[in-house]
């Protein structure tokens, strides 16, 4: 088993991507935490996570694994990777009963086809619940942070601050298998326009004041209707999730109704030729996630 884990590692290593040692038979990290660093080694000038301690050194590696059936964890940001995670329902990945809801591939696969195009051919894996793992390379400069469930149900991302578990590596649900060739695919440019983050809210005016904040809402509504209306084919999808995300906040903050922003975004993504379907699809699950995460409202001096 060592043998074949330290292959594992080693083959991924070769590709650039960066590797550190999970927990026998876990997803965890087998590396030690901030409270029991020993301060010596790569720690000698304070601690250092995983993901600063993943490595493509191929001496390291073996010393690494020589030690232990250690899984293989890849760290996605270092490694210049953003992994799509393509999950399925807990009970039909438990085994104990089966579900109508459609699972994370089914899920992703409509969203390309809402977006105009078809499942990108890239490197995947089968995790061992039965979902899917689809590696991307990250165009240079792009800073993508992992999301949970903001694309859509079961469809998470994994980037910077997060990791996926390699093929090779064994846990008692199953073994993360290779499906394919270790082709990586770049990111698309219309999922990386559903994966940027929406502006900040540090964009609102410094003073809370209900008019004011409510005129900026009006000029903020105006300006995302205009580009969604305007979003060219293969950019509606994105451009009308990004719009959603961005005026969530506005909604939560009680400065624009929901049904308002949901009748001006639906009208535009219809208008760059979106259906009524998708656009209500869309916009759902993007207010949602918005609105969920701006409960309160930031400001900046």
């Amino acid at each position: 088993m060592n043998t074949t884990l330290l292959h594992a590692a080693l083959q991924a290593a070769e590709q650039g991507w960066h590797v550190f040692p999970l927990r026998p038979g876990s997803k965890r990290p087998a590396l030690h935490g901030e409270k029991s660093c020993p301060r010596t080694g790569p720690c000698a000038n304070g601690h250092l996570k995983w993901e600063q301690r993943a490595t493509t050194d191929p001496d390291r590696i073996r010393a690494a694994w020589s030690r232990a059936p250690f899984n293989v964890g890849i760290a996605t940001g270092p490694s210049g990777l953003v992994v799509i995670d393509l999950d399925v329902p807990k009970n039909k990945s438990n085994g104990k009963g089966s579900s109508d809801a459609p699972d994370g591939a089914t899920t992703f696969k409509a969203l390309c086809e809402r977006a105009g195009h078809a499942v990108p051919t890239t490197y995947r894996t089968r995790t061992a619940s039965g979902g899917r793992h689809l590696y991307f390379t990250a165009p240079p400069g792009l800073h993508l942070t992992n999301t949970a469930g903001s694309i859509a149900e079961l469809v998470d991302t994994r980037a910077w601050g997060g990791y996926v578990v390699a093929a090779g590596s064994i846990t008692p649900a199953g073994t993360y298998e290779s499906l394919c060739g270790l082709q990586t695919a770049v990111l698309p440019a219309w999922l990386r326009a559903v994966l940027e983050p929406a502006p900040r809210a540090s964009q609102a005016p410094a003073t809370a004041v209900l008019g004011r904040s409510n005129r900026y809402a009006d000029v903020a509504l105006a300006n995302e209707t205009r580009a969604v209306a305007a979003a060219p084919i293969g950019e509606r999808e994105g451009t009308l999730f990004r719009a959603a995300r961005a005026l969530g906040r506005f909604v939560a903050w009680g400065d624009l109704p929901r049904h308002l922003v949901e009748q001006a975004l639906q009208e535009a993504g219809q208008a760059a030729g979106l259906t009524a379907a998708e656009c209500h699809s869309t916009l759902r699950s993007a207010l949602n996630w918005s609105i969920a995460h701006n409960q309160t409202r930031r400001e900046t001096a």
